[in-house]
This record gives C-alpha cells, structure tokens and sequence, in this order.
C-alpha cells in the first residue's frame, strides 16, 4: 500500500478509493501527461492494471480450492486464463458499455456475481448430494432442529425428516446450499462437479437492477474454459452489433427478448432458463411454424 501511495503521490493527486469486495484499488485525479509515467511505474512495481471505460473489466473470484471445501471447481485458474485470454479487451475498450466476468466456486456466490456481473460462472454439482448419515443423527443429537432449521427452509421442499433419517429427493434439489452450510459434516456437494453460467446482471444505473438468467444449466470442469471462451465470443459478437450505447448485455437481452439471444448465440432453451411456468394460457405461433 506504501509503494502504490508513493507512486501516486508522484504523478497523481494522491487520492486513493479502495473499493468493494472485488478489491480494486482506484487512483482518483492526475493529469493526461501523468497516465503513462504512472502506468509503467504501477507495472514495474508488480500490480496489474484493471480495465475501465466500456471495455471488459478485470474479472474476479472468490478463493474457491485455495481455502474452501466446496469449491466445485478452480475459480482461480479460470479467472487466471480468462485475464490473460483477454488482455486486448481489458485495456482497449472495444464495447458499448463495460463488461464484467465473476467466477464463483459453489452456489454461496461470495462474488455476488448473480447481482453484480455480466457473466456469472457459478460452481454446481450434477449428481446427488453427498450424505453421511451418521453425521446427521449427531446434529440431531446435538440440539440441531433438523425439520425447522434445514426441512422447512429448503425452497424446493425436497428433504424430510422422519426424526431419524434425513430423505432428499435430489431430482428437486435447486442447489442453494442452505443444507450443506446448515450441516456442513453431514452433506457436501456431489462428485459431478462443473459450473453453470449465467448473463445479464447489473447494479442500477441507466435502467433498473437485473439479476442474472441461466444461459447454460452444467458444463464439466473439465470443458469450462472451452465452452466460455467460444460462448463469450459470440455473446460479444452480437451484442457489439446490436447493442445501444451504454447499453449492458442484460438490458440488450431485455430489449430483444431472451428467445432472439438465444437464437442468435446458438443455444437451445432449457427448462433452468424459465423461473416460473407463465400464467398467460394463450399460446402464440409464428406463421412459419404453424403451418
């Protein structure tokens, strides 16, 4: 912090914002023949320098396998190779308005990347939940109120308490982790471990806030860093050609409806896609379609 303060106070005002969660460190005030000198001193004394403007800006993630046991998969390798896959774009604003990568090792979302980030990638589990029987009858045991503190909070209703057995019906399972944190040596995520991504979210600035929609349910790890870089090009690809000045990618999918993204991006609707079953019964076809 020293360093960055001397160097600042050298070629700027000497004013600093250390800002959110993501960890940027934002130097505020200098002048135009100040920017280069700053920027090498900044680089020869080991700190990377962020995008800013409407260009992608540093992606980010929460310490997934470093320090956390439900990681599902590397956050920071993918944020490592996303960073340097994109260097162009960080640094050279090529979009109509800024765009923001969070990668997430399990549905907890410490990033708040489901609020705060164009593209989420979020850490997820494909088969069932794994369960030590054992270890539930001792949180019973010890005081835990296993039906109002785990059954009656699961959103999806999928567990029962017979007041020796827990049940979990894992093809209702939403994956909100509420169980696995409330009975942490009991459940753990399953084996099949990947990601799911999601686009669209955005603090409220020139409309109102948005929060993200699942664009693809489960990718392996294995294939996740493939699957991104190509979805992202086309993502990129259209919204560079449709999208409004200022205009964040989850106000472009507003504005052109999620069924035309899809389609234009290549992807298929899925069932994870829809939050609830509509209301409206009438059901309309294109004329091309209803012949």
């Amino acid at each position: 912090l020293r360093t960055l303060c001397d160097i600042w106070e050298r070629h700027g005002s000497g004013l600093t914002n250390m800002h959110g969660s993501t960890g940027d460190i934002i130097f505020l005030g200098t002048r135009t023949d100040q920017l280069e000198p700053a920027f090498a001193e900044l680089t020869a004394a080991g700190f990377d320098l962020g995008g800013s403007g409407s260009c992608m800006r540093t992606p980010s993630c929460c310490v997934g396998p470093a320090r956390c046991e439900w990681a599902c998969y590397d956050t920071m390798k993918v944020c490592d190779d996303l960073t340097r896959a994109y260097q162009d774009e960080l640094h050279r604003p090529p979009f109509p308005y800024k765009f923001k990568i969070k990668c997430a090792g399990c549905p907890n979302d410490c990033v708040a990347s489901a609020a705060r980030a164009d593209l989420s990638i979020i850490g997820i589990w494909k088969d069932d939940i794994q369960q030590d029987d054992a270890a539930v009858t001792e949180y019973a045991a010890g005081g835990l109120d296993i039906q109002k503190d785990v059954c009656d909070r699961c959103p999806s209703r999928c567990m029962t308490w017979d007041g020796r057995k827990l049940t979990i019906e894992n093809s209702e399972c939403v994956r909100c982790m509420h169980c696995i944190n409330a009975m942490p040596k009991a459940l753990r995520p399953g084996k099949e471990r990947g990601a799911a991504i999601l686009i669209g979210s955005k603090a409220p600035i020139v409309q109102g806030a948005l929060l993200s929609s699942v664009l693809v349910p489960f990718v392996p790890e294995a294939e996740l860093l493939a699957t991104l870089q190509e979805l992202i090009k086309r993502v990129w690809e259209f919204w560079d050609e449709y999208g409004k000045n200022r205009e964040r990618v989850g106000e472009l999918i507003q504005r052109v409806g999620m069924a035309n993204f899809l389609d234009a991006i290549g992807l298929d609707p899925a069932p994870e896609m829809v939050t609830a079953p509509r209301d409206n019964p009438y059901i309309f076809f294109q004329k091309e379609t209803a012949k």
